[in-house]
């Protein structure tokens, strides 16, 4: 309808040209640091998320893609699916945020369990891919020490602004801990990954079900998925019983954790300095194995 003032201006809508039918109205999602995300309502009443970035690499849509495919054909845990791909975004099922109840936590260690027992041969995978904005390189090795040190701990120390935060003394540190890490973390096999695992990629399906989102997946150690969920916190314990009775961890799998956690906190002073006051805590931890 007509006002006196002309008539009323159309509903935002995000990538029009990637959404599979009109759309009615668009609210903005939290939660994430690399993409826009929306909340797109279409006219025949369907939900649909929609993430579109200006000046992201092409590839990196097709990546996740392909990672959500991935998790998804190992037939242990739920993604949703893709239903358009872009050059500059992506369309896919939308779900509900993460209940707190114990029951839905339960569910998801059970699941993450059995995706850790997909077991593979070496350690990467078979492209490179993103953590965020930037690469996450993934040549295939068969030394998991070796690949953690190289190409998810040292490699952030090329970035403009881990450069610009970590002194030169810190710097040797960070070195040091990776020519010790075989006598740090004991070998582990290689296993499918989530690759960015936290409270805030977990959603839930109507039926009540966790659906994991926004992947970086790689073959790895299972405690290194584990670390990024246990470090991050927010997510009951019953997460992390409910993994152990499907898949028992060794001793002092919570003690690694602050280990394995340096490659999310190199990789959050590596996007934003110490916007998300992270700085300090790689510090700690750096001295911590001097």
């Amino acid at each position: 309808m007509e006002t006196p003032f002309g008539p009323p201006d159309p509903p935002f809508v995000p990538a029009p040209h990637l959404l599979p039918g009109a759309a009615v109205g668009a609210v903005p999602l939290t939660g994430g640091s690399v993409n826009e995300v929306w909340l797109v309502t279409l006219a025949d009443g369907r939900s649909v998320v929609v993430k579109t970035t200006e000046g992201l690499p092409a590839a990196l849509y097709r990546r996740e893609a392909e990672g959500l495919d991935a998790l998804r054909a190992s037939g242990t845990v739920l993604t949703p699916r893709v239903l358009e791909l872009g050059p500059d975004g992506m369309v896919l099922e939308a779900f509900d945020p993460a209940p707190a109840d114990a029951e839905f936590w339960e569910r998801a260690g059970h699941a993450v369990a059995a995706l850790h027992g997909t077991v593979g041969d070496r350690f990467g995978w078979a492209a490179d891919g993103w953590l965020g904005r930037l690469p996450q390189r993934n040549p295939w090795t068969t030394d998991g020490h070796a690949f953690f040190a190289e190409h998810r701990l040292l490699r952030y120390l090329e970035e403009p602004l881990v450069r610009r935060v970590l002194a030169d003394g810190e710097r040797a540190d960070l070195e040091r801990i990776c020519r010790r890490l075989p006598d740090l973390l004991p070998a582990a096999p290689p296993v499918l990954t989530h690759g960015d695992l936290w409270r805030g990629n977990v959603v839930a399906r109507p039926d009540g079900a966790p659906v994991f989102i926004d992947p970086a997946v790689c073959w790895m150690w299972a405690e290194a998925d584990l670390s990024m969920m246990f470090r991050t916190g927010g997510v009951p314990a019953r997460f992390f019983d409910a993994y152990q009775e499907s898949r028992p961890l060794d001793a002092g799998w919570q003690d690694r954790t602050r280990l394995l956690h340096l490659r999310e906190l190199l990789s959050s002073t590596a996007h934003v300095g110490d916007g998300y006051k992270r700085v300090g805590e790689l510090r700690a931890t750096l001295r911590a194995y001097r």
